[in-house]
């Protein structure tokens, strides 16, 4: 059984006649998996969940996600219609599965409804990915977001961002150009193609930070990237400059 599959029947069984419908988002409509990317849904649920079906949607996350289970990384959001549409920020999260909070989960935290600007983008992106797995389009589900909310979800995002500097480069690289490319036209893509907009834009000293993420997201897991030491001097400076961009346009 695919992990699509997979996560689409575990989402089914647990939220029952409340699933509204489920949608991909993320690297699978912008551009195509690439080696490291995860698979990332959004469930629209008629209610929030109870605690117990949180803890069986929890417990079959952790068996069918990332290198435990022999799998690529599940990234699940799951969303109460109610919450975000008509839309309104901050839009609250219901339920979110990410592998990089597995050892929590496994230590026993269990997702609780929150705050999550982000929402901003993901919605975005399902509306213009358009790739139900189980339900109808999404556009008959949720509301369109303004260019307003989704610059703010931007920005909102940047001081948890640079905290993961240090520890996921490349994404935090990467999502940076993506961060000034929709800021600057308005427009969410691919990862890689935020960097080819921002590398036509960025002077020559700052370019090869954001090439080497580009190169290690298209060709490269997460085991597999490194960072020499000539690159690693020359990551805050990019980063400077990039930010230096952002605020400039979030200003405006």
């Amino acid at each position: 059984m695919g992990l699509i599959h997979q996560i689409v029947r575990l989402t089914d069984d647990v939220l029952g006649a409340d699933l509204v419908g489920a949608y991909l988002h993320g690297s699978a409509v912008l551009g195509g998996l690439k080696p490291a990317s995860d698979v990332d849904v959004l469930a629209v649920s008629r209610r929030s969940m109870d605690g117990g079906q949180r803890q069986a949607l929890l417990d079959g996350l952790l068996g069918c996600s990332g290198a435990p289970a022999g799998a690529r990384p599940v990234e699940l959001t799951v969303v109460v219609q109610s919450e975000v549409r008509p839309w309104r920020m901050p839009p609250t999260c219901d339920f979110l599965y990410g592998e990089w909070l597995r050892a929590e989960f496994e230590a026993g935290t269990i997702p609780q409804p929150e705050p999550m600007p982000d929402l901003a983008l993901l919605v975005t992106v399902v509306l213009a990915g358009d790739r139900p797995l189980i339900g109808p389009p999404p556009a008959h589900v949720l509301d369109p977001v303004p260019r307003a909310d989704v610059a703010a979800a931007c920005t909102a995002a940047l001081p948890g961002l640079l905290d993961e500097l240090g520890r996921d480069t490349r994404n935090v690289v990467l999502t940076l150009a993506r961060i000034w490319t929709t800021l600057a036209t308005g427009t969410i893509v691919s990862k890689d193609a935020a960097a080819e907009w921002a590398l036509a834009r960025l002077p020559p000293e700052h370019r090869p930070v954001l090439w080497h993420a580009k190169e290690l997201y298209l060709r490269s897991r997460y085991s597999e990237e490194s960072w020499s030491d000539q690159l690693s001097a020359q990551i805050r400076p990019h980063v400077d400059k990039v930010l230096a961009e952002i605020h400039r346009l979030s200003a405006h």
